[in-house]
């Protein structure tokens, strides 16, 4: 298990039945997360809370807002700066637990002592985007949603990264690789952090139990013949950090290759796991 404990704007309060209570900046949020099937013996609606994401029976939910909430409003992990607003099915938009693989790739970026081309898929709202950035990286973020991918351009600009070279790619993941295996484009570093289940622009469906170690291998043709690292994170539930790790080696070959739990510590020192990483190094 690894998890970083540098975030100043963001804690996880307290953990039960189901549920975490977060302080985001100045404002807490109370979420649902299947990993905490425990009972603290603890109520997680304080005085405090802003808002509560209530599930539904019949699938997704929505949230109830209990004190004033801005639409939006920052957070900031070291010098790097990221918007926070409540979405659809319980999400803000921010991983915090990602800061430890943020950690991890600004060290190796820095350390390389050569321009490094990275390129970052199912990137999301751009946290790794913004860190391998901020490291001096090159980088092409991927994303099927429009949406998420203009939310990363306004974190890179909150950063005061907007003058770097990155390249922001509204595509599914597979065809644009595909794409750059035709054009002859390699890349010294590459993120991935597939969904579950997720739809392409164009309906294309995936499944992470079922394309994700096609595409790895699809992925090892835009690597470069120098290159640095590739990182997996998973989501999915019951997904162990072993698979990833088994993934990497069958593909890449053995040889510096960790793979972990990725997690948050409460500040009742309950650690809240996240999901799970796998790295390779060269």
């Amino acid at each position: 298990m690894k998890y970083n404990t540098e975030w100043q704007d963001y804690k996880v309060i307290s953990t039960s039945k189901g549920e975490k209570l977060e302080r985001w900046g100045s404002y807490y949020l109370l979420r649902p997360d299947p990993q905490v099937i425990w009972d603290s013996g603890k109520s997680l609606i304080t005085k405090d809370l802003n808002a509560h994401y209530h599930r539904s029976s019949t699938g997704g939910g929505e949230w109830e807002y209990l004190k004033k909430l801005p639409e939006e409003w920052q957070v900031s992990w070291r010098n790097l700066n990221f918007l926070v607003k409540p979405m659809g099915f319980k999400h803000t938009g921010l991983f915090p637990e990602q800061a430890v693989n943020w950690d991890m790739m600004i060290d190796l970026i820095k350390n390389a002592n050569r321009p490094i081309k990275v390129l970052n898929l199912f990137a999301y709202t751009g946290g790794a985007t913004v860190a391998c950035t901020s490291a001096g990286a090159v980088v092409t973020h991927v994303d099927a949603s429009k949406n998420m991918v203009d939310r990363c351009k306004q974190n890179i600009k909150l950063s005061g990264l907007e003058d770097k070279p990155i390249r922001y790619i509204v595509d599914d993941c597979k065809k644009f690789v595909e794409r750059e295996i035709r054009r002859g484009n390699f890349y010294d570093a590459i993120i991935m952090d597939p969904p579950s289940y997720g739809r392409g622009p164009s309906g294309e469906m995936w499944k992470i139990e079922e394309n994700l170690f096609e595409f790895v291998k699809l992925c090892k043709g835009v690597l470069s013949n120098n290159p640095l690292f590739v990182l997996i994170n998973s989501y999915t539930t019951g997904l162990q950090p072993l698979v990833l790790r088994n993934i990497l080696q069958l593909v890449f070959g053995e040889g510096n290759i960790e793979a972990y739990e990725v997690g948050i510590m409460g500040e009742d020192n309950i650690i809240l796991p996240c999901g799970a990483s796998g790295v390779k190094k060269w």
